[in-house]
């Protein structure tokens, strides 16, 4: 198993991408890598961070301002090539349908809860450790 998990966080709101990283701790789960976290506050840093490569998993905040991470989980899912799964932060369950719009591979409510988000997380990287990616 790799040593680390890189995970790009979008969001305008420092306090969510905080909630990211405290609810992800050292790792999400025992059977994954220790996670390093990418931050990101714009669209055009999450696309230049993603052209780097080396990103395992998007976390992309629904409410995010100028663009959206729906908005920006269905262009990245368009424009980058082999990109990495996305846990999209929703505001409401019954938004879970634009997630799917979004081609986000899973949604979880916001305010982040550490469990719910934590599973999530580690499921998208147990999935990307096992297609050998």
């Amino acid at each position: 198993m790799q040593a680390t998990a890189t995970v790009l966080v979008y969001s305008d709101d420092s306090n969510t991408r905080e909630q990211v990283r405290l609810a992800t701790g050292r790792r999400p789960a025992p059977d994954v890598p220790v996670v390093e976290f990418v931050e990101c506050a714009t669209p055009a840093a999450v696309l230049k961070e993603l052209d780097k490569g080396g990103i395992d998993v998007c976390v992309l905040d629904g409410e995010a301002v100028p663009m959206g991470g729906m908005g920006m989980c269905r262009q990245i899912k368009d424009e980058v090539f082999q990109c990495p799964p996305v846990l999209l932060l929703i505001a409401r369950p019954q938004d879970a349908w634009l997630a799917t719009w979004s081609r986000a591979e899973a949604a979880v409510t916001a305010p982040v809860e550490p469990v719910e988000f934590a599973s999530a997380l580690a499921a998208l990287l147990r999935e990307k450790r096992l297609q050998g990616v």
